[in-house]
């Protein structure tokens, strides 16, 4: 590795960061993290923080986990590469596939087609679900259903279904035929409801308007994360998913459960969707999948979708893939993530830290007028929202967000910014001292403002 001047003045010189305007990045250099142990993370001034980000909702196992780096070691050594397009495979993506499908068999998952990561994945399970109707007998259902303050990756499919305009705008005119419901958001929703569970019904009753609108067979699939992540951990009420099952039945829509980041025990159990009682026909993963030691994702598919491929004539062929698919180094990082995931019960501690991080969140709200929501509650994902008026609920601006981002790093935390919003996500294997460490980063950050 070049040393700390060559680093320190190259930084965003030459390499354009994702998220980010590449002048901001010059003008303000972005943080250089040299080496992470554990749940922490030092960067190339020595300063150590805990990682209440978890990478990017990924490093569910921590830094450190020795079983997961030998696999991908022992891996190299053995098939650095193989190719899985028709007519090879590898042994690590053949166990792999068995691992990852009995991870997900409670879920009704019976196939999985692995991709390099979570934007992969839902660009797969979006044309999957056409190629599904197509194969059925249903061209015309070619449309998406997907919720606002939704993320579901970059990829031209992923950004048109997403629900946020940050990531669309620059990039439109994007896949037409993607709708956009309101999202399950009680702090703020176009109906000014505050009751969870009748604006879960609210927005049942405008799907069910639209599906009217646009005709029940014009659409393919709808496409929701359990708990909406990058929106602002958006935490639907618990009939939401499920009235969104039984619409999607009683008009022949796939349903498609984005688990990129609720999969492998991020949400206190091993799917988000599990929490709400529903089995999706589609599942999208990656993230937690290697515990972001390794770029994997992958698409699932339940028995009624795998029947329509699998019992069809050449048009059932998955014209889709990638040089990364099953890669066997990306499959034994799996194989052993799974294995270290279950053998640590990652789900559990998750939720005895979630639960913690969560009432730390909202004593945090009595002290600071500045917290105007705090959601979570669900295994390690919570977010604070932050507001100027706390009645009028006016968002504060990016500067402010910025300050108390900066104000709890130099106190010991690394948190997201995703304004107005904090979002927290740190590794599964988080301790309880290290959350009340990063509660109190944020109570000094907090202060700052």
């Amino acid at each position: 590795m070049k040393d700390e001047n060559f680093l320190k003045e190259n930084n965003a010189r030459h390499l354009w960061h994702p998220m980010g305007h590449p002048g901001e990045a010059q003008a303000n250099p972005p943080k250089v993290i040299t080496s992470a142990e554990g749940v922490r993370i030092t960067d190339i001034d020595g300063h150590q923080t805990i990682d209440a980000v978890g990478g990017l909702w990924c490093v569910n196992l921590g830094y450190s986990n020795a079983t997961v780096k030998d696999a991908i070691t022992d891996q190299l050594a053995r098939l650095p590469y193989y190719s899985a397009f028709a007519g090879t495979s590898n042994p690590t993506a053949i166990e792999a596939s068995q691992m990852v499908r009995e991870f997900f068999a409670e879920d009704g998952m019976a196939r999985v087609f692995f991709t390099s990561g979570g934007s992969d994945s839902v660009d797969v399970a979006l044309r999957l679900a056409r190629q599904y109707h197509r194969l059925r007998g249903e061209p015309t259902r070619t449309k998406f259903l997907s919720l606002k303050k939704g993320y579901h990756g970059t990829h031209f499919g992923g950004a048109s279904v997403n629900g946020n305009p940050r990531f669309r705008h620059a990039y439109e005119p994007l896949l037409p035929g993607c709708v956009h419901l309101p999202a399950p958001y009680p702090y703020r929703n176009p109906f000014d409801e505050t009751d969870p569970a009748a604006l879960a019904q609210r927005i049942a009753a405008v799907a069910e308007d639209e599906i009217a609108f646009q005709g029940a067979d014009t659409i393919a699939a709808f496409i929701m994360e359990p708990i909406l992540g990058a929106g602002g951990v958006i935490v639907p009420d618990p009939s939401f998913m499920r009235l969104m099952r039984d619409i999607c039945d009683r008009h022949g829509i796939l349903l498609i459960s984005d688990e990129v980041i609720t999969g492998f025990g991020r949400t206190g159990d091993w799917s988000g969707a599990r929490h709400w009682g529903v089995q999706p026909d589609m599942m999208t993963l990656a993230k937690g999948i290697t515990s972001g030691y390794f770029p994997v994702g992958g698409t699932m598919v339940n028995d009624k979708v795998a029947e329509a491929f699998e019992g069809a004539d050449a048009d059932g062929s998955i014209f889709s893939g990638y040089t990364y698919s099953a890669h066997p180094v990306g499959a034994a990082a799996v194989v052993a993530t799974l294995e270290e995931t279950l053998r640590q019960d990652l789900r559990t501690n998750a939720a005895a830290r979630g639960t913690q991080l969560y009432e730390g969140c909202l004593r945090l709200k009595d002290k600071h007028d500045i917290v105007g929501d705090v959601r979570g509650g669900h295994g390690l994902m919570t977010a604070l929202e932050l507001v100027s008026d706390r009645d009028a609920k006016t968002a504060v601006d990016a500067e402010t967000v910025k300050r108390v981002h900066q104000a709890a790093y130099e106190a010991g935390a690394m948190v997201r910014m995703g304004p107005p919003n904090l979002l927290m996500s740190p590794p599964l294997t988080i301790s309880e001292a290290e959350i009340d460490a990063v509660l109190s980063a944020l109570d000094t950050g907090l202060s700052a403002a």
